[in-house]
């Protein structure tokens, strides 16, 4: 089976002139080689295409492949995650990961914790800063948490995040809304114990990999999972596996949000403690970070005792079993 590799490489990027921060979602070159040479591992034939636009001049110039694994975060517009997806699926194409409506739902984290709380999952009560004047209709008890609305790595997080008093509100919602050019998650600021999911599967075959807590050190950025924490990880974040009544507990709310939100294959939800004690869902990344070494998902099921070949074989088993006819 030949298996074509969609991606955003960081380097490309930085020749063109982005910034660190703005390429800090795409992957380095070694993620590609250890996907491609793992997929290589398990009997697949490999083809590396590259980005959504490389995707396109391969697609008009007549090649095809059998499935394509996809981790392509795009550059521009809040469907970016879903534009090699929206391409795959106009030439028929079946792919591994999630779809062009989870990507783009998923990715505006206002929409997505909408369907979280109608589902009546926990989630922190938040309001959407769309412009300077929403700022002041933010009518939520202090402390508040603030994010750009469409990132993801961490970007736009740092120890400001955490929102004390109206004052610094404005301040760092006019600061992210001038910086991002999007809008702003405001959100209910959650003090308890934080965790991330690792999720293989689809639907009522989703499984967990392993609950994972983030500790943060002294020395890193307070409160907060922020860009640089993640980036300097092995210094400033301890990673660990945890007991299995607060395990049971976050796997309900991740995979109980898997499946609302339609995530398909492989993937990660975080989940905070409020202060009551109960676990919220915070976020979800349907295209988490892949690096056998440095990304949350190989981390955990490591620590759990999952290769990264058993992880990326649980994947494509996964997109192998949506491709059954008999699915």
């Amino acid at each position: 089976m030949n298996i074509g590799i969609t991606y955003d490489l960081r380097d490309d990027y930085l020749k063109q002139g982005f910034s660190l921060e703005e390429t800090a979602e795409f992957d380095k070159i070694d993620t590609i080689d250890a996907i491609d040479h793992t997929l290589q591992e398990l009997g697949y034939q490999t083809d590396r295409i590259g980005n959504v636009k490389q995707l396109c001049m391969r697609l008009v110039k007549g090649d095809r492949w059998d499935l394509v694994f996809n981790i392509c975060e795009g550059m521009y517009g809040i469907g970016r995650e879903a534009q090699a997806p929206a391409v795959l699926d106009a030439w028929n194409i079946p792919y591994v990961f999630s779809d062009p409506l989870v990507l783009s739902l998923t990715l505006h984290k206002g929409m997505t914790k909408r369907i979280i709380r109608d589902a009546g999952i926990p989630t922190p009560d938040f309001f959407v800063v769309n412009t300077p004047e929403d700022i002041s209709s933010v009518d939520l008890p202090f402390p508040l948490f603030a994010k750009p609305l469409a990132e993801g790595t961490g970007k736009g997080i740092n120890a400001n995040s955490v929102i004390a008093d109206a004052d610094q509100l404005r301040k760092v919602c006019l600061h992210l809304l001038s910086a991002f050019k999007q809008p702003v998650l405001v959100e209910t600021f959650l003090s308890g114990r934080e965790f991330t999911v690792g999720i293989t599967g689809t639907g009522s075959k989703a499984r967990s990999v392993a609950v994972m807590e983030v500790i943060l050190k002294d020395t890193a950025e307070k409160n907060v999972y922020s860009m640089k924490n993640k980036e300097e990880w092995e210094s400033l974040v301890d990673y660990r596996l945890i007991d299995e009544k607060i395990e049971q507990e976050c796997e309900k709310v991740a995979l109980d949000s898997w499946i609302v939100l339609g995530c398909r294959d492989g993937g990660r939800v975080d989940i905070r403690y409020d202060k009551k004690g109960i676990p919220n869902f915070i976020e979800v990344n349907p295209l988490a970070g892949i690096h056998p070494n440095h990304s949350d998902l190989p981390i955990m099921a490591t620590k759990k005792g999952i290769s990264y070949k058993n992880l990326i074989k649980m994947i494509m088993d996964s997109a192998m079993d949506r491709m059954s006819p008999n699915y």
